[in-house]
């Protein structure tokens, strides 16, 4: 089994760590385009070009899937990633995990980017997900970029400035950046003092698990966590065989993914 991941930049690492605990013997694949990157400021039409070459790199390599680990592209490149790979390639989108959150009830917040903040994108997902909530959408300015450099103090400053968006009393936190699943120990730290007294800690809703669940469904396979750690690691920058960047390490998913072997050429 082989699942290919593709963002800009290192977005990708919460999903395809997820695939490595959830199936350790299937072959990981990481397209992204430090070439092209960010996406974010790019206009939709830019962006989906740039997805398109990143996501054809993969294909080249015969994945089973392709998980598209990034809200912006997801939103953007989709249907155009659909168009050019399917039916051959299944091709999974990341969206944020607002219909769970919602389903428990309670006060919510959304962290996304500035450019998603309010977007009919996350406004339409709220509308149909989460027409009975309470939602504060809380925009993150600078938080994909601090993480994406591994900049802890850039990533403190960014967190504590959404901490201040956020009412101290909501129950669920849902992270609408694949970026900022990979500081969730950091938000946390933000967010815990300014909780109101007497209430449960936050659940935090990222989307990495559920996205590689439904690309194993995709393709017809069942979570294995106790397989043989066989898996092997492929990285390409921009279509080009690489490795992974050195602000992966200092994530505790890229450690995991970079523990394992290449494949044998």
């Amino acid at each position: 089994m082989k699942i290919a991941l593709m963002d800009s930049g290192i977005g990708l690492l919460a999903a395809a760590a997820a695939v490595r605990r959830l199936r350790p013997d299937a072959e990981l694949l990481l397209s992204n385009d430090p070439d092209g990157m960010p996406w974010g400021p790019r206009t939709a039409e830019d962006l989906t070009g740039r997805a398109l070459a990143v996501a054809r790199a993969a294909a080249a390599h015969r994945p089973d899937a392709l998980i598209v680990a990034c809200n912006t592209a997801t939103v953007h490149a989709l249907p155009a990633l659909r168009a050019a790979l399917e039916p051959g390639i299944p091709v999974i989108g990341t969206v944020p995990a607002i219909k769970p959150a919602a389903a428990a009830g309670g006060k919510i917040a959304i962290w996304a980017t500035p450019a998603t903040t309010g977007s009919p994108y996350q406004r339409g997902l709220i509308r149909e997900f989460a027409a009975g909530a309470e939602v504060t959408e809380v925009p993150c300015p600078g938080l994909a970029d601090a993480v994406e450099h591994a900049d802890p103090e850039a990533v403190d400053r960014a967190v504590a400035a959404a901490a201040r968006l956020t009412p101290p009393d909501v129950r669920a936190l849902v992270l609408g950046c694949t970026h900022y699943e990979l500081v969730e120990e950091r938000i946390l730290a933000a967010l815990a003092p300014r909780r109101s007294p007497g209430l449960p800690p936050i659940v935090f809703h990222g989307s990495a698990d559920a996205v590689v669940a439904q690309a194993l469904r995709r393709i017809g396979a069942e979570p294995a966590p106790a397989a043989d750690p066989t898996g092997t690691l492929s990285v390409l920058l921009s279509g080009r065989p690489g490795r992974l960047p050195a602000a992966a390490l200092e994530y505790a998913a890229g450690r995991l993914l970079a523990a394992a072997p290449a494949p044998a050429s």
